[in-house]
């Protein structure tokens, strides 16, 4: 029994060290099995250069037919599971064929890496970059080795960022004004706005901010669509009267926001909307829903 449990250990272990793994930051990443992992994090044009160290197991060699990483942008429908789309696949060759006794340590190195997309982890799809180690063998089967990072990429504070203003209503019953005080917000920002309440008719008990999200995957009559709220902030307890003005103000930096991700790689989108919801006394719920646009601002968000 002994023997056969040997037998499907590993010939050798292979570790991934990054060059500047001390200094670079790192962020937490929720893997497949649900544990979340600290793993450094790049942004796209960057170099990613480090080590790889194979070390045979109780001092036996390995022998092979060439070592080989490469750096692979993928993305995976969960509809699709197993199934990766690889929209980056670089290759660097380690090792030509041989023979390894003791612990052997190659350099790599990915100069300015194209990397467009940022790591995403939702309901139906996730976006991984990752460092893939092969160690190719014959009958024996291959070794392989994976070590993920995060990428995350900054955008500009927009130089265009119009307020958003609406009425909504019932025709004789309600009708109210909103204002929010911009249309795209970075990750750790506040919205701001007020309510105005200019016919009020029914009894209203309540009202509600929300945050959703909308995942998209898929195109066509294979579309998914995932909609999931992450915020809900009590504006109101309470009948309003008319020219009653609430006032909002919504820190965002508490809920795991991304992004907004339109069509990436053709693959999904990601997008975000403020739904205003108010509940009257008999439980029927008004809403109006507003789409925004979320964005990663320097090195706070």
């Amino acid at each position: 029994m002994n023997f056969i449990i040997g037998a499907f250990k590993p010939a050798c272990h292979i570790s991934v060290a990054f060059s500047d793994a001390k200094s670079r930051k790192q962020v937490p990443l929720k893997k497949e099995n649900g544990q979340t992992v600290m793993v450094p994090f790049f942004r796209s044009q960057e170099n990613i250069t480090g080590k790889i160290s194979v070390e045979p197991i109780l001092g036996k060699k390995v022998e092979h037919n060439g070592i080989k990483v490469e750096l692979l942008g993928q993305i995976e429908m969960y509809f699709d599971k197993g199934n990766f789309y690889d929209f980056t696949s670089l290759v660097r060759e380690l090792d030509v064929p041989g023979e390894i006794y003791e612990r052997k340590t190659f350099p790599f190195e990915f100069s300015t890496v194209e990397m467009p997309y940022e790591t995403y982890n939702g309901v139906n799809v996730r976006l991984r970059y990752v460092l893939k180690v092969t160690i190719s063998r014959g009958y024996a089967g291959s070794i392989t080795e994976y070590q993920d990072f995060v990428v995350r990429n900054y955008s500009p504070t927009p130089s265009i960022n119009n307020s958003i203003k609406m009425e909504v209503g019932i025709e004789d019953c309600l009708h109210i004004e909103f204002e929010y005080n911009k249309s795209k917000y970075h990750l750790k920002d506040v919205i701001l706005g007020k309510i105005y309440f200019l016919l009020v008719r029914i009894k209203i008990k309540n009202m509600d901010l929300e945050i959703r999200r909308r995942e998209s995957t898929g195109s066509g009559p294979n579309t998914h669509v995932e909609t999931e709220t992450l915020a809900k902030f009590e504006l109101m307890d309470g009948a309003p009267v008319r020219g009653e003005s609430i006032p909002i103000r919504l820190f965002l930096s508490p809920y795991e926001l991304t992004p907004t991700y339109r069509n990436i790689n053709n693959k999904f989108s990601v997008k975000y909307y403020l739904n205003l919801v108010l509940v009257d006394e008999e439980d029927r719920r008004y809403f109006k829903q507003q789409e925004i646009t979320m964005y990663r601002l320097g090195e706070t968000s």
